[in-house]
């Protein structure tokens, strides 16, 4: 019998017809309960009389009901009436995307604005192991207020048959004795093929939602079925920048690999897809904003010894300009890696996607100073401005604010009164004890234990010159922090990062650095619930502070809250692409949690970045390690262990690189060396139980009677 507006489903009553597909009917109903309206879908008969297929739809419901993300339609509930089976979910007022999609395609910012939250809304699905399989236009919704909502999650494996007039658009068909779920013009070549899916099917569905949103049209279209599958199979489309003018290049590239046939060659999860969006929307924002770089400045000086002012001044300056609404600035981690005088200018720029440098000289003698500097058009490769100051050293603060100004001034960029009291406000009170952070940070970037050791000398002594330099402070509590961690797990050392870390923040509550540090000492003592907070509040202030995101991040896998962590791992990577760090870190924790294809694309990223890091600098053991790790878990275990092997000889008693060569030769399934290594780690100062507790990398040796003896030394 069939319902009519008026009808009673439970405490449901029926008030519209909204639309009717593969997965039944959907109407707009009031739930008298609760009173509030809701979308309600009858399911056909043909599933709700499936037990099979309805339990496992019920077990996707409650896990697509859990992520309670805001770009996924909530599921309420799933019910029976009457004899019906019926889901309840959230009401969405608004078009579909296959409604707002011109016939030339949307504008490319909308484009975006639509793009990123629904790979949000996928990536959030493929995390938890929910695959779409029926992602198009239609179960995409734009409510009234402009918010994105994906509709029709884990709902799309089992619809029936159903006639229609446009066969490319039907929800499933029987074709060739096989039956396909899905809708024709959207789906993989597997899906075609009625090859298990996976997350990858999801990429090949968007990828032909992005073609029709960039051009209007979808890459394979046919008069029948036969022909658009055999396009499907075989056919490379025509690249979006053909067919649309304006469109950037990359964008043609991110849809060829959703659309590669082979889903070994496709980005492998909505999370990569999500990755490569964002470096895209980051490309069309450098566009319209005035991109500049800051290299470190070099060293004129007789003596060669003032690499610290000089990175310092560069850097100073960087922070400086970075607080400019109008200018986009590269990142220290990203500048600071081209030292040669010698480097091309326009190569310099393209890497760092930047259409001008600064760089320049200093030469110190006695307390005078001489600094100059160039700003150049990368396009070019000529002067935009120059100028040289000789000034005594008590003048440097007003060498930088001038320097800032006039690159601001020269690349036309107009300054809010805010930004002038900003770029006014000097670094420090006193210019010795400015000299000695800089110097401080020298080492800190070291990260070794004797370096760490030794920048907290000198920032003590920055303090106790100027007892209100609050990033002095800062600096000085990770120092402790670092030391705690990796030489020794001293009592002291925790002190020292919960009083530097508070001291900071009490002379400067504004300054981003002195949240992040404070979540840092709080991990330290165990107070993650406040530690949590202040990593927050470090990010609400700098949501482009790299330390609050990462430092966060680990924090949370150190407690095991491997979701947190990739969040924050994530949030890491895209204020910092040049890293590799966080990617291979990330990589882990996806293995961790089954996400095979994830975490070998986190970690071939990561493993890419490394490579490049190292080509500029040999001897980073770090990225040694790291990388070493990242190739044995990707199967290129020789290559990884040679990588392990060259990061130990750099530095053979370092607690941190023992511990991370110990995990790596774990992973090999070197277990003699392996423990060698962890034991020789903890010897050293490696205290951190909690890594050891929750490091899968270390599964192999767990059981093995050295590494439960070097358990108990850590209780």
């Amino acid at each position: 019998m069939p319902l009519e507006p008026g009808h009673t489903l439970s405490h449901y009553r029926l008030l519209e017809k909204l639309g009717e597909g593969g997965m039944g009917v959907v109407w707009r109903a009031l739930d008298a309960s609760l009173d509030r309206e809701v979308a309600l879908k009858l399911l056909p008969d043909t599933l709700a009389a499936d037990p099979a297929k309805l339990a496992r739809l019920e077990s996707e419901a409650k896990t697509i009901a859990a992520l309670n993300h805001p770009h996924i339609v909530t599921l309420y509930s799933i019910e029976e009436a009457d004899s019906r089976r019926f889901l309840t979910m959230e009401l969405v007022s608004g078009r579909t995307l296959a409604e707002l999609i011109p016939a030339d395609g949307l504008p490319f910012e909308e484009l975006m604005r639509i793009a990123v939250p629904v790979a949000d809304a996928v990536s959030a699905a493929h995390r938890r192991g929910i695959v779409h399989r029926d992602l198009k236009p239609r179960n995409i919704m734009v409510d009234t207020e402009g918010r994105v909502k994906v509709l029709d999650f884990g709902l799309a494996q089992s619809p029936p048959p159903l006639a229609g007039k446009d066969v490319s658009d039907r929800t499933t068909r029987t074709f060739g004795g096989r039956t396909l779920s899905g809708t024709l013009a959207y789906m993989s070549p597997e899906q075609l093929q009625a090859e298990p899916t996976d997350p990858r099917s999801d990429v090949f569905s968007l990828g032909v939602v992005l073609y029709e949103m960039a051009t209007g049209r979808r890459p394979f279209d046919a008069k029948s079925a036969a022909e658009l599958i055999t396009a499907i199979l075989r056919d490379a489309p025509v690249p979006p920048t053909r067919l649309r003018t304006g469109l950037p290049g990359r964008m043609d590239r991110l849809i060829a690999r959703c659309l590669e046939k082979d889903p070994r060659y496709r980005l492998q999860s909505a999370v990569d897809l999500g990755w490569e969006l964002e470096q895209l929307q980051a490309e069309a924002h450098r566009e319209k904003t005035r991109a500049v770089a800051v290299l470190p400045f070099v060293d004129l000086s007789r003596e060669k010894d003032q690499d610290y002012l000089c990175d310092g001044l560069a850097e100073e300056i960087l922070i400086a300009l970075s607080k400019v609404e109008g200018l986009r600035v590269a990142s220290r981690a990203a500048s600071f890696r081209f030292r040669s005088r010698e480097a091309d200018v326009r190569e310099t720029g393209r890497r760092l996607g930047v259409e001008a440098l600064v760089h320049g000289s200093v030469r110190k003698a006695g307390e005078r100073l001489r600094v100059a500097v160039e700003l150049v058009n990368v396009a070019d490769g000529f002067e935009i401005w120059t100028d040289v100051y000789d000034r005594g050293m008590e003048d440097v603060f007003a060498v930088q604010d001038e320097i800032a100004r006039r690159v601001v001034k020269a690349l036309g960029v107009s300054l809010s009164e805010a930004e002038h009291q900003k770029l006014g406000k000097p670094a420090a009170a006193d210019v010795q004890a400015f000299d000695y952070y800089l110097q401080a940070r020298k080492f800190f970037y070291l990260y070794s234990r004797k370096s760490m050791r030794f920048a907290r000398e000198l920032l003590e002594r920055a303090i106790a010159i100027d007892p209100t330099y609050a990033r002095a402070w800062s600096g000085l509590a990770d120092c402790s922090a670092f030391l705690y961690l990796n030489a020794g797990r001293r009592a002291e050392d925790a002190g020292q990062a919960d009083t530097a870390s508070l001291r900071a923040l009490e002379l400067d509550p504004a300054l981003a650095e002195a949240h992040a540090s404070r979540g840092t000492a709080l991990s330290l003592l165990g107070r993650h619930e406040e530690a949590e907070r202040a990593f927050e509040a470090a990010i609400r202030l700098d949501p482009g502070l790299f330390e609050a995101h990462y430092f966060y991040a680990r924090d949370a896998f150190a407690r095991g809250e491997l979701e947190k962590a990739i969040l924050q791992y994530e949030a890491a990577m895209r204020v910092r692409p040049e890293d590799y760090q966080s990617p291979l870190l990330v990589g882990q924790i996806f293995e961790d949690l089954g996400r095979t294809a994830e975490a070998q694309a986190a970690r071939r990223r990561g493993v890419r970045i490394a490579e490049e890091h190292l080509r500029l600098r040999p001897d980073d053991a770090r990225a040694l390690y790291m990388g070493a790790n990242g190739l044995v878990a990707l199967g290129e275990t020789a290559r990884g262990l040679e990588w392990a092997d060259r990061a130990l000889a750099l530095d053979p008693e370092d607690a941190m690189l023992l511990y991370n060569i110990g995990c790596i030769k774990a992973m090999a399934g070197a277990e003699g060396d392996a423990l060698d290594c962890l034991e020789r780690s903890v010897r050293a100062g490696m205290r951190n139980r909690g890594w050891l507790e929750h490091d899968s990398n270390l599964d192999a040796v767990r059981s093995h009677p050295r590494f439960r003896a070097l358990m108990q030394t850590l209780e």
